[in-house]
């Protein structure tokens, strides 16, 4: 990369970002703050939201991404990079179990609704189990089922401000999908990895996954059911 000659457009687009930063720091502050200051998601002695991370895509980094796309023949600029490269900062929200994304959902819905976000995309569910998917189609997410076993769901929300070019994603998913998802990344990004046994490890590893998720919401279902009895 280093001997590599940048296009002045790429470099343009970089110099854009770089005047944005303070822009795109104080809105990935303001998402993180929200989910962890949530009281109804951080509510002792369980919280359902497990721990959350941030990340904010290093410039470098960016124009890396920008370079590997002018090289598939797709051409972002200054004037189309906000509404193209969408994931320059995020929010990863991790819990236990399938049914607290249920409360997240809400929470987020909420803030929706209160006018301070605004959705940029519609939130999509990606899945490649069915019973994931009949469970995200019955609280009205759009899901897309993908054949890479990856599984999260993704929102990308903007200030309720229609100048502003700031976009947040946010990814919600189990600490299962999370352990599956790091793994899969560290093999298949930038580069997928060409190991056929890799693959199939990794395909096996997603329905281990699958299977914990929802081992884990018949464990709860189980406690608190057990309590009930008891009360």
């Amino acid at each position: 990369m280093k001997n590599t000659k940048i296009p002045t457009e790429i470099l343009e687009a970089i110099e854009l970002y770089e005047n944005k930063k303070f822009d795109f720091e104080q809105f990935l502050a303001a998402v993180f703050i929200f989910f962890q200051n949530h009281r109804e998601l951080n509510k002792k002695p369980s919280p359902i939201i497990h721990s959350l991370k941030s990340r904010f895509k290093d410039p470098e980094h960016l124009k890396e991404k920008l370079l590997r796309k002018f090289k598939e023949g797709k051409n972002i600029t200054k004037d189309n990079l906000f509404s193209q490269i969408t994931d320059l900062i995020g929010v990863r929200v991790l819990h236990l179990h399938q049914e607290q994304f249920i409360e997240i959902n809400k929470a987020i819905q909420e803030k929706i609704n209160s006018g301070d976000w605004v959705f940029a995309e519609e939130p999509k569910a990606l899945t490649w189990d069915t019973e994931s998917k009949k469970f995200f189609q019955n609280l009205n997410i759009t899901t897309e089922v993908r054949d890479t076993y990856y599984t999260s769901i993704h929102y990308l929300v903007r200030p309720n401000n229609p100048n502003a070019v700031v976009r947040c994603e946010i990814q919600v998913r189990t600490l299962f999908e999370e352990i599956w998802g790091e793994i899969d990344h560290s093999l298949n990004y930038p580069n997928p990895t060409e190991s056929i046994a890799c693959k199939e490890q990794l395909r096996v590893l997603s329905k281990l996954v699958s299977t914990g998720t929802r081992l884990a919401d018949a464990i709860f279902r189980s406690h608190r059911e057990f309590i009930d009895k008891k009360v």
